[in-house]
Parts: C-alpha cells; structure tokens; sequence
C-alpha cells in the first residue's frame, strides 16, 4: 500500500504545485476555513467550560472553532470586558461577596426595570477579583470558581496566538446601557472604544479581502444604530442580530416584522454582510415540533445577506422532537435543508466533528493554501478508510 508521503507527493504533481504560489511559507498559519458554514463557538465552548472565560475559548479552538465569539460590556473605569448579561447575578460569585452587598441597584434596560449588581458598577479590578460559574445547572459544575472575567483585549490575544487562523465574532453588547452608565473622554462612545480595540490589534478589511483572511472578525450587535455608527469607522464586516418575535430592537424599538421586512433588508445591507437570527423565528417550533420554514434564509439571500442563527446545543430539551435527541440531525438540517452560512453553537466540538464527516471539499484549487487543504482533506480521509 502506498504511504502517505507518496500519496501527498502524487496530489502535488497531480493538481500542479509548480504553477502554485512559488514560495509557500511552511510556518504561516492555516488559513480559515471558508468552503463551509462557520462554526462559532458560542461565547467559548460554553457547553463544557463557564462562558466567555479564557479556558472556554482555548477550549473552543483546541476541538474546532472556526470563530470564538463573546459578548462585550464595559466596566465602570471604562475597560471592555467579556461578558454576556448587564448583571454579574447569575455566572459570578458576587452574590457571596460581602465587599459588594451594597452594589445591588435597579436600572431600566431596554425598557423593563431589571434588580442586579450591574457590571456597570464596578471597577476592572473588582470584576476581576470575581469567579465565574456555569450558567447552567445541568452542565458540568467542576469549574464553578476557577476562571476570572477576561477583558476585550485578552480575548483578542487567545485568538491571535492560536496556533492556526482562528476568527472572533464580538458583540456591542446593550450599547444604549452602556452610554447611560459609562463614559468616556473627549466625547466617546461605548462603540468608540469597541472599534479602537480592534483596531489597536490589526483588525481591519472587507469580509473575504487579504487582511481580513489573516485576522478574521464579524462584528455583530442587536442594536442597528451602532452597527451603523461604528460603518464610519471600520470595514470590518457587521453582522444585524434579530431577536424573538415579540422583542422589538433596543434603540430604535422597531418590530421583527419591520426589520426582516424586504425593505429593510436592503437598507440595512448597505451596512451589514449579514443576520444572526434566533433559529426559532427562521422555523417556529410547535409543541416541540418543527413547522414549515420562513421564507426568511431565502429573502436574506436575495439581498446577499449571510444567515447565521443562534443558538444550537446539544441537550434533549434544546433538540426539537423531529432531531430525535441527536444533535447532528440538526446540523443536518440547517446546513443542507434551510442553508445557513454559519452557526452559533455552544459545542463546537459536535458541529466540527458532523462538518469534517459530511462536508465536501471544494472543487477549485487557486492558490497553494487551498492545494495544501485539499491534500490534507484527502489524506484524513485516506487514514480513515
């Protein structure tokens, strides 16, 4: 039987290495995969790890992420930190923390009065000297009190130092909260500081140009002002988050219905590359069944929007009955029945497993990265057989 390393010289020869960029350099990073729908690791692997902690995203790139994403708030002193609610209740320990027994405030967030110690409130440091705890209680407890909340910045540097091209999908997280609690010199807003820090790091270009290949970024919020804002700053490809039906958006309090009409999909994509919709509004479950899909994949299309919806995980009691337990039925269906274009997951590690087993390979081989992964497709498939 041939040996791998004749298989590999053969390919080379067979699909023209010679005409291929002359001189490949052997330590660049392996490129981000772009043949496929995106795997985005849900604020890290959050599914096995506390959210949005250093250890969730090295985890997340250790079993696949083609993109780790977090949510982004501010502290009290103004620095950017991960994390997903206004409150610090329910993934800290800040409740046990007598130091802060009197942080706990009453503010109005998009439009209802919410009880809580704001991460608003406090200093970078204070947020720091937090430990962080499973969302979840029937996800794995051991980690509970081990990690630290992370700052903007440290998220950007785990990305970076991945030991291939690993993409970040941040989020302007309650921007209009944000502004009211916190704020900046000269004038700065919440979206300012956002779009410097990425800046400051090398994070710029159109979605698919040569910088953003090396350092790939979505920048996506729920809030369409901010989007639109920060459009005159950045190139950076932004992504329209749409929540529930019943849940209008948090600056301009328009309606689902208004902001996935046709009309406001071609305004808004003179600003965004695409939608993250909760898959629910995409095909609405009825008790726990799957009804007819929306037409609302295919119009985004029309309109050369991407469709990245949240949030797939594998338990049984977030698996519609028609998957029958068996998270990769729904990737299945998602990606080649609805054809999304990347998905929000909270176990990456499944979705690359299912993606590596079923994708096909591209078909065009333009430059010697795209050779070498077509080399490496077919030998793992060589070592399975």
């Amino acid at each position: 039987m041939a040996s791998i390393w004749n298989i590999s010289v053969l390919l080379l020869l067979v699909f023209g290495a010679a005409n291929a960029e002359s001189n490949v350099n052997q330590e660049a990073k392996k490129p981000i995969q772009t043949f496929r729908p995106y795997n985005v690791a849900h604020r890290g692997a959050c599914g096995e790890i506390p959210e949005e902690t250093a250890a969730a995203y090295h985890r997340a790139i250790e079993i696949g992420a083609d993109f780790i994403e977090t949510d982004i708030l501010a502290s009290k002193d103004g620095q950017l930190v991960c994390f997903h609610d206004v409150t610090l209740d329910d993934t800290t320990d800040v409740k046990n923390r007598t130091e802060f027994s009197d942080r706990k405030r009453t503010y109005e967030v998009q439009g209802v009065n919410v009880t809580g110690y704001f991460v608003v409130d406090f200093t970078l440091e204070e947020l720091k000297s937090l430990k962080v705890k499973q969302r979840f209680s029937f996800r794995d407890q051991q980690y509970n009190g081990k990690y630290s909340i992370i700052t903007f910045e440290e998220y950007i540097t785990i990305a970076l130092y991945a030991d291939r091209t690993v993409g970040i999908y941040p989020e302007i997280k309650n921007p209009v909260h944000i502004n009211e609690h916190v704020k900046w010199t000269n004038g700065k807003k919440f979206e300012d500081i956002f779009v410097e820090t990425l800046q400051k790091y090398g994070y710029k270009g159109t979605y698919l140009s040569e910088s953003w290949l090396k350092q790939p970024v979505f920048i996506q919020s729920f809030a369409p002002t901010s989007l639109i804002y920060i459009s005159n700053k950045t190139d950076s490809p932004k992504v329209f988050l749409i929540d529930d039906v019943s849940i209008p958006t948090q600056d301009t309090n328009q309606s689902y219905a208004e902001i996935t009409s046709d009309g406001y999909f071609s305004y808004i994509s003179q600003y965004v590359v695409g939608i993250g919709p909760w898959k629910d509004t995409i095909v609405r479950p009825q008790d726990n069944y799957l009804t007819t899909p929306t037409d609302l994949v295919a119009r985004a299309h029309a309109h050369k929007l991407q469709v990245h919806p949240y949030t797939f995980r594998n338990e049984n009691s977030y698996l519609h009955f028609n998957f029958h337990q068996d998270p990769y039925q729904e990737y299945d269906y998602w990606i080649n029945q609805i054809g999304v274009d990347g998905l929000f997951t909270d176990f990456t590690g499944s979705l690359h497993l299912y993606q590596e087993h079923t994708s096909p390979y591209p078909k065009d081989i333009k430059t010697s990265d795209d050779l070498l992964r077509k080399i490496e497709y077919i030998i793992s498939k060589y070592e399975r057989a």
